[in-house]
């Protein structure tokens, strides 16, 4: 049984690496989910108080991530407020009008397309805003990745 319950767990854990890939997917919450069913099925002493401290600025950090490497990726190619919204909606989208691709294309695509329509910008610089989410989004994806590395082996500390 304990083999089970630890491959439940181990999926748990795989199923929120898989939302770096596919943001509709809530990474954090399926982090926290094994964590409950470690507790469940064995014991929540070895997560103190400190565990959950050290989760929770974790996550506070994760979602600050998502948002500023977004920002950042946008503003830095001179991008506006409606070419983040842009990404973000393309981003959400994207996955589903593309599958695979278009995980990469749709907040490219969102930027671009806010930018053209939205503040008349040239072609050009709008890609360029384009070309910024993409950068920001894929650096936000690696910045999450390693939080939540870092969020299973704190877990493995405490529980192993």
């Amino acid at each position: 049984m304990e083999i089970l319950f630890w491959l439940l767990i181990s999926i748990s854990f795989l199923v929120a690496f898989v939302g770096l890939i596919y943001p509709i997917i809530p990474a954090v919450l399926f982090l926290y989910i094994g964590f409950m069913m470690y507790g469940l099925f064995f014991e929540f002493a070895p997560m103190t108080i400190y565990f959950w401290v050290i989760q929770l600025l974790l996550t506070v950090l994760l979602f600050a991530a998502d948002y500023a490497s977004n920002l950042f990726g946008v503003k830095k190619y001179g991008g506006s407020k409606a070419a983040i919204w842009g990404s973000t909606i393309g981003l959400l989208i994207g996955p589903f009008v593309i599958p695979f691709a278009g995980i990469l294309l749709g907040p490219f695509i969102g930027a671009v397309g806010a930018e053209l329509l939205l503040h008349r910008k040239p072609f050009k610089e709008s890609v360029q805003v384009g070309v910024g989410s993409l950068l920001g989004f894929l650096g936000g994806a690696l910045m999450k990745g390693v939080l939540q590395a870092i969020m299973v082996i704190v877990f493995l500390v405490y529980v192993l």
